[in-house]
């Protein structure tokens, strides 16, 4: 077949079939697969040209599906093509497929193409008979560029008006088509720039600020490197769009990815492109796609904000920068921030374009002078843009019913769960009653909510930290676990401070609790955890089901795998620590973070640790999370309601007022 440069095997051999099931499918079979495509069955006509050369051929051709029926009656075979051999197999096949109905491609001139009207008449007339005669599924695959997605859903509907099972999509077949139904993509795809491994990932800025809003969107994100390689195939159909937030000025990635972008942008995937754009503008893909780069002045004169769209100024007012400043027009396109200075120049900041749109730095979020806040942390970055709303309207995102992790039949969800830290302090209470019996009597008794409750094995067991008290802190778990509305869970042996560090570094007694004797091992942090609860804590039945990350809750995918591989589920980490006093949404943190094929949710909102200055004080401050929970409701309801709090939020009146405070609010 010189068009695509393949052999057309002889299937009149007789050794063909038995060769065939064996060598082909077999292995296949024995993988897993069940249905069987096969190709082309047409192809024998390009050599044998006379009667009794083609009735050879189909001969063979028919003694291969029956001996493939023969061997693995279960299997699906559907046929492309294969019209002739249909009287004799048809009871064998599953559904019958035919090419290019309305719309082809041409492999000689590599080259898209309608389908003469000669050609479609007698194709329709073998595909009738397919269902006619045979009452077998017709299916009609045909192919239109990725960039034309509404060619491919009118040539679907078309093909679904005649009765036939549409398939509309590349001649290389690796994007997602139009079929009966176009399936919605559901991905975004976050370039960045930043992160060379899994642990960095989290601090990257499309996963710390550019996730969250795709996720109320309804979208999962999935990251790639701008210095690796790029994905070869289209994302149409696969990806709903591509954000490009680079973490720093690109180098000689730069031009790879500017190429690679207006290849998407060619096959019709929306493109956003968020603050570093200098890789686009040093080559001539920003001219390609149509930004219009005007001679600059030594130095701009004043600048001023010429126009505006009113999603911009979300939280801070745009930075005037002249350094920042350059003569720019997006041809075409729709601006949203437009400054000007004295000397008639003018830039588009901000702008949704025919591709997608764009926000340049410093016109994407800025930091303000340092703000602290008490945990000492500094949070001073804030949206020049809505979030949600550019990236909505930039990739064109439809209104879809999307997955929502904060809402159940219209009610906002309400979930608890402890850490276990601080199991064995002693409370200011008369007596000095542990933390934990503090909790158990004036929280969870008084509050019969369903509440996930962890503990520590080396603060509590008797080869931990505290052997002579292990007795009575065990017995108060014990009594904590047995509470019907308690689920059990485990926060991992030693309490690693930094998963990383206490897993790589010779000091690892510096990056978790120091246990006389104890060398950092997975296995001991996870299931030999869980298996230590319940073991001696849990009541007969009662299984852990659940693991709490603890310390920078940054875990590697070996962490994860082991939980998974224990049949747990596994949370914390993120960072939503949004109040009245900072209501910034880049203080509100996305799902969670995918790891080399693991996922790992994020806690949905954070602790009294945060509240309280890392446990200095205020003590009462975790009735602040209540500003939190309201921030996070409205006007966007980001999360659900998560009372999240260690063991020692028991230990102070202040911090168990506030945590009552916060039980009574919820529940109101």
């Amino acid at each position: 077949n010189s068009d695509w440069g393949s052999v057309v095997l002889d299937q009149a051999q007789p050794e063909w079939p038995a060769f065939f099931a064996e060598q082909v499918i077999k292995p296949l079979w024995d993988a897993g697969y069940r249905g069987f495509f096969l190709d082309t069955l047409d192809s024998y006509q390009l050599f044998a040209k006379t009667e009794a050369e083609r009735a050879r051929q189909e001969a063979g051709l028919a003694a291969v599906i029956r001996e493939l029926r023969k061997r693995y009656p279960e299997a699906r075979l559907i046929f492309n093509r294969g019209f002739e051999i249909l009287p004799q197999v048809h009871r064998e096949v599953f559904a019958v497929a035919a090419e290019s109905l309305f719309q082809g491609w041409n492999q000689a001139i590599k080259d898209y193409r309608p389908v003469p009207a000669a050609d479609r008449e007698w194709l329709l007339g073998q595909l009738d008979r397919v269902k006619r005669e045979y009452g077998l599924p017709a299916l009609a695959i045909d192919y239109v560029p990725p960039g034309k997605r509404e060619l491919a859903r009118e040539t679907a509907a078309r093909i679904r008006e005649l009765g036939f099972v549409p398939w509309v999509a590349n001649p290389g077949l690796d994007m997602l088509g139009v079929g009966e139904i176009e399936v919605m993509p559901r991905k975004v795809l976050m370039i960045h720039n930043g992160a060379s491994n899994e642990f960095d990932l989290s601090f990257s800025l499309g996963l710390r600020l550019g996730t969250m809003p795709l996720n109320y969107l309804g979208y999962a994100v999935e990251y790639l490197d701008a210095r690796q390689a790029l994905p070869a195939y289209p994302l149409a159909g696969r990806h709903a769009g591509i954000v490009v937030w680079l973490d720093k000025p690109t180098g000689k990635e730069g031009r790879t990815l500017a190429a690679w972008l207006e290849k998407q942008v060619a096959t019709g995937v929306p493109v956003a492109l968020l603050g570093e754009s200098g890789f686009l503008f040093s080559g001539g893909s920003a001219k390609r796609l149509g930004l219009q780069l005007s001679p600059t002045h030594a130095a701009p004169a004043r600048l001023h904000v010429a126009q505006r769209d009113p999603l911009v100024g979300f939280e801070s007012e745009p930075i005037l920068d002249r350094q920042a400043f350059f003569p720019l027009r997006a041809t075409g396109g729709a601006p949203m921030l437009t400054l000007a200075d004295g000397r008639g120049a003018s830039q588009e900041a901000v702008a949704l374009t025919p591709w997608g749109g764009y926000a340049l730095n410093p016109h994407v979020v800025v930091e303000l002078p340092v703000i602290r806040r008490e945990a000492g942390e500094e949070d001073s970055l804030r949206w020049v843009i809505n979030p949600i709303e550019f990236l909505r309207r930039a990739l064109k995102l439809p209104d879809m019913p999307v997955p929502d992790a904060t809402t159940e039949s219209g009610r906002r969800l309400l979930m608890v769960h402890m850490d276990g830290d601080g199991f064995a302090n002693r409370a200011e209470f008369p007596g000095s009653p542990y933390a934990a019996e503090v909790l158990r009597d004036r929280i969870l008794k008084k509050y019969p909510l369903p509440a996930t409750i962890s503990v520590i094995q080396g603060e509590i067991a008797p080869d931990g930290l505290y052997p002579a008290l292990s007795p009575a802190l065990e017995k108060i778990a014990r009594d904590i676990f047995a509470l019907p509305q308690v689920e059990i869970a485990s926060h991992s042996y030693s309490h690693p401070f930094s998963w990383r560090k206490a897993g790589s570094s010779r000091d690892s007694k510096s990056y978790r609790l120091a246990i006389p004797s104890y060398a950092f091992d997975l296995q001991t942090e996870i299931p030999g955890s869980v298996a230590y609860v319940e073991s001696r804590l849990a009541p007969p039945g009662k299984r852990v089901k659940v693991f709490l990350w603890t310390g920078d809750c940054n875990p590697g995918a070996d962490a994860l795998e082991l939980a998974d591989r224990g049949g747990l589920l596994s949370m914390n980490g993120g960072d939503t620590t949004i109040t009245r006093s900072l209501p910034s949404l880049t203080l509100v943190g996305p799902l969670g973070i995918p790891k080399k094929g693991y996922f790992q949710v994020y806690a949905p909102n954070q602790n009294e640790n945060v509240y309280t200055n890392n446990w200095l004080g205020p003590f009462y401050g975790y009735e602040r999370v209540i500003e939190t929970f309201e921030l996070t409701d409205a006007p966007y309801r980001l999360k659900p309601i998560d009372i999240y709090f260690h063991t020692y939020s028991a230990s102070k009146p202040a911090s168990l007022n506030a945590l009552d405070k916060v039980f009574r609010w919820s529940l109101g």
